[in-house]
């Protein structure tokens, strides 16, 4: 009974967190659909939810509950994690080439780094690989420099000068003593960083830069709806919108129980 209290009182909130994260990441392939999420029906367009239909469908017939669920393999599946974090470490060290990396990434915060991303997938496609690449460069640098600070901190500590004199490695450093002192941190901003990229990519959806219907996104779902707003059509926008509040929620809960233990070692 004590470990349910603990349970219900101090992790709920998490336990649902990855629920809802895991049913939007695998719920396409864990999911039977009863409506194929990329087949039309013309004769049920505009259905309101409920019935055979639990959210309804859009303007072409398309299953709204099938769709926001796979929107989340495409929305969700986004690492900054291995690109941010080796860069992070690289420019933890004082030399030449740490301080050209931060450069380099200076440079590309001092754009407007989402028009950025609109110029990147505008002239070179709407596909997933583009829609990542410009989420990276608006991201990556600051994951990085927040990489970069906590490494420098910890390099500053006396247990590193005893591995260094010892004959310690740069590779054994990183691992052995860099990683575990920063982790907590990185995880949480993995979360934080994550939840941001949710919302980037659903503005560009939003926009029509983005991913290529008949492709599900929850950015592109909302704006198809929000032109049928007007006429009474609510469920077009909401499920989607809810799906994309729940995601950035998840993750910003899962980061703060990340930091509030770390917190506490």
């Amino acid at each position: 009974m004590k470990l349910v209290k603990k349970i219900n009182k101090q992790n709920l909130p998490v336990i649902l967190s990855f629920i809802v994260l895991f049913n939007f990441s695998f719920g396409a392939f864990l999911y039977n659909f009863t409506h194929d999420p990329y087949a039309t029906n013309i004769i049920e367009r505009l259905s309101t939810p409920g019935g055979a239909y639990l959210f309804g469908t859009d303007e072409v017939g398309f299953d709204i509950f099938s769709r926001t669920i796979i929107a989340g393999k495409i929305d969700l599946f986004i690492s900054l994690l291995i690109i941010g974090l080796p860069l992070g470490l690289m420019a933890s060290d004082k030399t030449k080439n740490a301080d050209r990396i931060m450069k380099v990434l200076d440079m590309f915060q001092a754009f407007p780094l989402l028009v950025l991303a609109i110029v990147i997938v505008a002239m070179w496609g709407n596909n997933i690989r583009n829609v990542i690449f410009a989420i990276i460069l608006i991201n990556v640098p600051r994951f990085t420099r927040l990489i970069r600070s906590e490494a420098l901190t910890v390099r500053e500590s006396r247990f590193i000068e005893v591995a260094t004199a010892m004959g310690a490695s740069k590779t054994r450093i990183i691992s052995k003593h860099l990683l575990p002192n920063i982790l907590g941190t990185l995880l949480a901003q993995a979360s934080i960083t994550t939840a941001h990229s949710i919302v980037v990519v659903a503005a560009l959806s939003f926009i029509g830069i983005g991913v290529v219907p008949p492709e599900a996104s929850w950015g592109s779902m909302i704006r198809a709806g929000s032109q049928y707003m007007i006429t009474g059509q609510w469920w077009m926008s909401l499920f989607p919108g809810l799906a994309i509040f729940l995601s950035v929620l998840s993750f910003n809960t899962i980061s703060q129980y990340i930091l509030r233990k770390y917190e506490q070692i």
